[in-house]
């Protein structure tokens, strides 16, 4: 009787082990166990400012933050704000270098130099640089056709103005910012050519103040709209509309929120398409192979919008909507000329 009780239960210990076997649920790479399975691309994403500074900053986190999305389980992103002094950056390449990650991203012009020097020391790491024309084997410039964007805006604002001046200001006076000038400045003229226009560069993207001043002085010469072309000195020319109750024009992201009664409208940069064309040529084996190692946002990719009139929309005539469509539809047909704005 023993016996049998015995053999009973070992044959119920036997199905028991193997039901348990035939629960468990192990991933591919467990059960073939293989070591080859694809490992997420690791990126680290360095910014100059704070992801919610409305301008260029947040636009690149929510670029990002899609693209995380979009590639899910294929990208592993981490994100580093405020490294803005030179001396601040190359460290911060180097250690994310060192640390395995696969593609490094510096958004921002001072961002060049550090990672020129640093993507040398590290050939096996894929750098990305946000505007600037230096590049070696493993690195990329992403860039945005500000002339698109200013050539919209010029557009706008020769068309608005009831004083025929308007002005634009802007930080550094580096390539890109000088061709979204110079397209504004070439727009506005050619469907108001009566208009003046007035112009200032802070010497650098944070000197809130001194865009404030400027566009005061704007405001008080009689520009009735400027619009300012990037970063924190946004934030001081918005302030200089509300303090004077006239219109501005933002950039980079929506800033109406900062003045609803003020930001008529601006332009807005998704970073997805350059970003999501970067991740793409890495997976694909493709970056270091691209004869142009430029990556551009444009109005015909959808990377350079014209955000909402919101509350202010009925300052804005049916045939002013209707010019700027036609504008941006002339835009993705290729249809616009304008000159080269070299620097």
């Amino acid at each position: 009787m023993k016996k049998k009780a015995s053999l009973l239960l070992a044959i119920m210990l036997v199905f028991a082990l193997l039901m348990s076997g035939c629960g468990a649920k192990s991933s591919p790479a467990e059960a073939t166990g293989d070591k080859n399975a694809v490992k997420p691309l690791k990126v680290a994403l360095i910014l100059p400012g704070k992801v919610d500074d409305v301008s260029w900053n947040q636009a690149m986190h929510e670029g990002m933050k899609e693209l995380e999305k979009d590639y899910a389980g294929k990208i592993e992103v981490t994100y580093s704000e405020n490294v803005y002094e030179v001396s601040n950056i190359e460290p911060a390449l180097r250690e994310f270098a060192s640390q395995g990650y696969d593609l490094v991203i510096g958004h921002g012009f001072q961002f060049q130099e550090p990672i020129i020097k640093v993507a040398g020391e590290f050939p096996k790491v894929k750098f990305a640089l946000g505007t600037g024309f230096k590049t070696l084997a493993n690195t990329a410039i992403y860039d945005v056709q500000l002339e698109d964007g200013g050539y919209l805006m010029g557009t706008l604002a020769g068309l608005l103005t009831k004083t025929n001046k308007i002005g634009v200001v802007g930080g550094a006076d580096v390539s890109e910012i000088y061709r979204g000038h110079e397209a504004y400045k070439y727009a506005a003229k050619k469907v108001n050519p009566s208009i003046q226009i007035q112009e200032l560069y802070t010497g650098d993207w944070r000197d809130a103040a001194k865009a404030k001043e400027g566009a005061i002085s704007m405001f008080d010469s009689g520009a009735d709209l400027i619009w300012h072309s990037g970063d924190g000195i946004g934030l001081g020319v918005v302030e200089a509309g509300k303090e004077k109750n006239k219109l501005v024009l933002g950039n980079v992201a929506d800033q109406n929120v900062l003045a609803p009664n003020n930001v008529l409208s601006g332009i807005v940069y998704n970073w997805n398409p350059v970003l999501k064309q970067i991740v793409d040529d890495i997976l694909n084996n493709n970056f270091e192979n691209r004869e142009d190692k430029h990556y551009w946002l444009t109005v015909a990719n959808g990377g350079v919008t014209v955000a909402s009139f919101h509350g202010l929309d009925s300052q804005v005539s049916a045939e002013v909507k209707e010019k700027l469509e036609q504008v941006k539809k002339d835009f993705a047909d290729k249809k616009i000329e304008m000159p080269k704005f070299d620097k």
